[in-house]
């Protein structure tokens, strides 16, 4: 008993049946793979725990990245402070060292002027 595909569907010669042969093989064989994929999933939880491994690796790469980033900007910033804190401190001290100077020689003419010391030697040490 043979089976016949209706007309018109079948090959038209020797060739043509051979290559709708390596067609169906062919396809036959990409379903199989898949099948195999399917039901193997220990193979591909396997696959997928390499994956999130990977993944975690690449992440975990690209935060040491981030946090030295962050790192020497933060330190950055700090050396910047540091230095403006310093420029500002020696202008307050040179502010203070005018400012003292200043009233020092107030008084030194204040004192001469109401009868202080007329040698120029403070008036504690005579």
């Amino acid at each position: 008993m043979t089976h016949r595909t209706p007309h018109g569907s079948g090959a038209k010669g020797p060739d043509e049946l051979r290559a709708q042969i390596e067609q169906t093989r062919n396809q036959l064989g990409d379903t199989v793979a898949q099948l195999v994929n399917r039901v193997d999933v220990k193979g591909r939880a396997r696959a997928r725990a390499a994956d999130l491994k990977d993944k975690a690796g690449a992440m975990r790469v690209q935060l040491r990245s981030s946090a030295a980033q962050a790192g020497h900007g933060a330190q950055g910033r700090a050396t910047h402070a540091a230095h403006a804190m310093k420029g500002r401190a020696a202008q307050a001290g040179h502010a203070v060292q005018g400012t003292a100077a200043r009233t020092g020689h107030t008084l030194q003419s204040r004192v001469a002027q109401h009868g202080g010391s007329q040698d120029g030697q403070p008036l504690r040490d005579r």
